[in-house]
């Protein structure tokens, strides 16, 4: 048996002390958007089924920060009801199944609008709760490969590249969920009443592309990448190799800071003109040729601080020890691992790490049950309705 921790509502520090929130555990982006809730400090209860799931879990699942592990059966009514009852003091529930899923366990949006009128029912799909995706399977690249955004990524002109899971899971995922609950919460406070917010990564990501679609509805845009203003297709507006095989980011786009640039590079004489379309290949060789003369270090010592817009490109190994990073101590240990801290920031109700993930699926089930008002904890361990590990 894992060592037990006690669990007490309340003790978060930042703006959302007092919300409290049931997650019914899923992976990616839902995961994603309870630890923000719980890092503005939200009394987060994360429900899961025994044994845990695939890409969760454990000591280092960041994800999974500041809020306890309980795992329940939830095939057992009597663990639903326990879910129920949770929900009926709760003001979101969290959950990122398939459309259908949580209807069939008798968790549904109408059932808990029953027992809590007031509750925010957030749902985090890829496709969205209705169309004719919505019960296929999918996965970051595919959602928003449909977007439009994924044809437009990278500087490559033979293929797309798809940066990671960032676009969609958590640019189009959680952080659009977390603005629906927010604004739902809002709502309810005026009304009374709960609603279900529909958070689909196809919308989202849909949503952060909208500078892209206004572009293209004004005749300004090129859906061929890397000729455009922001995706490499122009020369003060890209990467960089330095001569020890690192690299160096170029943001030059303002003429008063494109002439900063080409200063303390070395080239202000020699630069073809950059407002001249036919003189891009030329400048972009310059730019080039440049940088491999020197190492990062010795480009970043020249650039960062200045108002050129360049800055070396870290992993984010190295991320954490960045003087700037560093002052603001963007990445903090806790319990023993280097994290992000949480954000944004607030002047009255800052936020704070609090738990540390859990190291595995139940590992607070009897803690953080009693500590939601479960009465009988116990007979529901004993029955295998709950587990605790």
């Amino acid at each position: 048996m894992m060592r037990s921790m006690t669990f007490e509502l309340g003790q978060g520090t930042g703006p959302l002390r007092g919300v409290k929130v049931v997650e019914i555990a899923g992976i990616g982006p839902s995961p994603h958007a309870c630890m923000m809730l719980a890092d503005l400090g939200a009394d987060v209860i994360r429900i899961e089924r025994p044994g845990g799931q695939m890409l969760t879990g454990g000591s280092h699942d960041l994800l999974n920060r500041g809020r306890p592990s309980v795992a329940l059966n939830l095939k057992d009514p009597a663990a639903v009801e326990t879910v129920l009852t949770l929900i009926e003091d709760a003001d979101v529930l969290v959950e990122g199944m398939r459309p259908g899923v949580t209807e069939r366990m008798g968790l549904g949006p109408d059932v808990c609008a029953e027992r809590n009128p007031r509750l925010v029912y957030a749902r985090m799909t890829g496709w969205g709760q209705t169309g004719p995706f919505a019960q296929v399977a999918g996965h970051d690249m595919n959602y928003i490969a449909i977007t439009g955004t994924l044809h437009g990524l990278g500087q490559v002109k033979e293929k797309p590249q798809f940066p990671g899971n960032l676009v969609g899971d958590f640019g189009g995922g959680s952080t659009y969920l977390v603005i629906g609950i927010l604004a739902a919460l809002l709502e309810a406070k005026v009304s009374g009443q709960g609603q279900v917010v529909d958070a689909a990564i196809v919308d989202g990501t849909a949503s952060l592309n909208a500078m892209t679609a206004a572009f293209l509805a004004g005749g300004g845009f090129n859906e061929q990448r890397a000729s455009n203003l922001l995706d490499g297709g122009t020369p003060y507006y890209d990467i960089y190799e330095t001569s020890d095989g690192e690299h160096m980011s170029v943001g030059a786009l303002e003429p008063q800071f494109y002439e900063v640039f080409v200063e303390l590079l070395g080239i202000k004489e020699s630069a073809p003109d950059r407002y001249d379309p036919a003189s891009y290949a030329a400048l972009a060789d310059l730019i080039a040729s440049t940088f491999k003369t020197k190492t990062q270090a010795e480009w970043v010592e020249i650039f960062e601080g200045t108002d050129a817009c360049v800055a070396g490109i870290i992993p984010i190994s190295k991320a954490v020890d960045h003087p700037h990073m560093k002052a603001r101590e963007v990445f903090i240990e806790h319990h023993g691992v280097v994290q992000p801290q949480p954000a944004p920031r607030f002047s009255r109700t800052g936020a704070t790490l609090s738990h540390p993930p859990a190291p595995g699926a139940g590992a607070h089930t009897r803690e953080a049950l009693a500590a939601w008002g479960i009465a009988d904890v116990d007979v529901l361990i004993d029955s295998g309705a709950a587990v605790q590990i």
